[in-house]
């Protein structure tokens, strides 16, 4: 019983059993708040071209000025879950996104290349623990049921950021400048920092607006404990679990126990070659439409936010399938995005010059590359302790990070010496290799509790 809590009379029982919904309020503001951090991170690919007749810089150039964030992005993961394990999200998250409010308005006023890295090495730094603050947050504030359904919220933000950054984007170039992207965009993470810092506690148990039912719900008494939350399958599917290689996996309980796990490290290389085709659409669709298209920049502006808002669709659908569908399972997803990933990126090569076919074309595409995402997330809760998650969990970020850097840089060099078919065969490789990793980590799933005919 929480402190304070008093014994009701029997007549008062219903009413205390109906949980309140406090963790989707939180859920939203991590979704509205990941949205700005994601959209301050697109709005370089928008305004890339435009910045290049300033700027004068090679394809390869171009490609590792977006490389210079991811590159920070990655280095300041572990850094940042120490930060979290030793001052909590309430407080880190908010200054995290402070500063990358910050970092991106004084991108607006940059006078010189190397500048523009400074600030984009800035930006990556400062926006390392904002992920891992959400994980934590999902972890603590959900049960397991729900976990792969929070994580596809979360990760849809991060999608739906560019869905909004070019329209936005090519509205504000088109009137103002290129400039004036970064110095409008640096607003909103401010305010919503302090609403978080108001509104969010660390724990639900701190919380006043969650009452005992919602509590007894989440499985609070057990994320303070520090197990693992061991998921159990819900429903018998033998060909699918030979495939995925369900077992029953040992808890990680220690440092080293999670950085010597292969599991960990192969969903950090799966998630390191996801996230790197995703880096490379960010970076560079914008310039292939205005350069190969010869779209509008309107038109870019609407057509470079179709896969992003694919990628909304794919990451809120992958989550709710893993959740339900699939029982908990989580790897079905990631190889799904794996195989079908590949094949968009060959159909990509000979796509159409129509701007609404290659919108359809390339918004599949996005529900494609997304559908497995949210599950790299969730995929470690099922047998890494909750004091530990942070470590997984920062572990197969940086791995996705360091995947997201390096693609846009190589993309460079690519189109410099051979052209874009050659970009797109080269994701539609590294997303076949994502399925070949993949096979060779377990389902953590517990195998005692599966009954014949579920």
């Amino acid at each position: 019983m929480r402190k304070g809590t008093t014994v009701a009379a029997p007549d008062a029982l219903p009413a205390l059993a109906r949980p309140t919904r406090y963790r989707w309020v939180v859920a939203t503001l991590f979704f509205l708040i990941y949205t700005v951090a994601a959209a301050d991170r697109a709005n370089l690919g928008i305004a890339l071209p435009f910045l290049r007749k300033e700027f004068a810089m090679s394809n390869a150039e171009a490609g590792a000025l977006v490389s210079v964030f991811l590159i920070a992005y990655a280095i300041a993961q572990i850094p940042s879950a120490w930060i979290i394990s030793r001052f909590g999200v309430r407080r880190a998250l908010p200054i995290s996104m402070i500063l990358t409010s910050i970092a991106t308005g004084l991108t607006g006023l940059v006078g010189s290349l190397f500048a523009l890295k400074l600030c984009r090495f800035a930006l990556g730094i400062a926006e390392g623990p904002l992920p891992l603050g959400i994980a934590a947050t999902i972890n603590s504030w959900f049960p397991a049921k729900e976990k792969g359904t929070a994580a596809g919220l979360f990760l849809s933000s991060v999608k739906f950021g560019p869905v909004i950054t070019p329209i936005l984007g090519a509205a504000i170039i088109s009137i103002w400048g290129w400039q004036q992207i970064f110095i409008f965009f640096a607003v909103p993470g401010i305010l919503f920092s302090i609403v978080w810092y108001l509104m969010v506690a660390d724990k639900p148990s701190d919380s006043r607006a969650v009452n005992q039912a919602e509590l007894d719900f989440i499985g609070a008494a057990s994320s303070q404990a520090g197990s693992p939350a061991r998921v159990e399958r819900t429903r018998a599917m033998p060909w699918l679990d030979k495939l995925t290689r369900v077992r029953s996996e040992k808890p990680l309980e220690s440092t080293a126990a999670v950085a010597t796990s292969w599991n960990i490290y192969g969903c950090a290389l799966g998630y390191c070659c996801q996230l790197g085709i995703s880096s490379v659409l960010l970076a560079w669709i914008p310039t292939y439409l205005l350069t190969v298209k010869k779209f509008s920049i309107a038109g870019m502006g609407l057509v470079a936010a179709a896969p992003w808002v694919g990628a909304v669709v794919g990451n809120i659908l992958g989550g709710l399938l893993s959740d339900r569908a699939l029982g908990k399972r989580r790897k079905p997803g990631m190889m799904f995005s794996a195989v079908a990933t590949a094949v968009m990126m060959v159909v990509l090569i000979q796509s159409p010059a129509s701007p609404v076919w290659y919108g359809i074309l390339i918004f599949m595409t996005g529900v494609a590359l997304s559908v497995g995402f949210s599950a790299y997330m969730v995929y470690p809760t099922s047998f890494v302790s909750k004091e530990k998650y942070p470590l997984a969990n920062a572990i197969v970020n940086m791995g996705g990070q360091l995947g997201g850097a390096a693609t846009p840089f190589i993309a460079g060099l690519l189109l410099d010496h051979f052209g874009w078919d050659y970009v797109f065969g080269f994701m539609s490789a590294i997303s076949a290799l994502t399925f070949l990793i993949l096979m060779t980590i377990s389902e953590p799933l517990e195998v005692e509790s599966v009954r014949p005919g579920g």
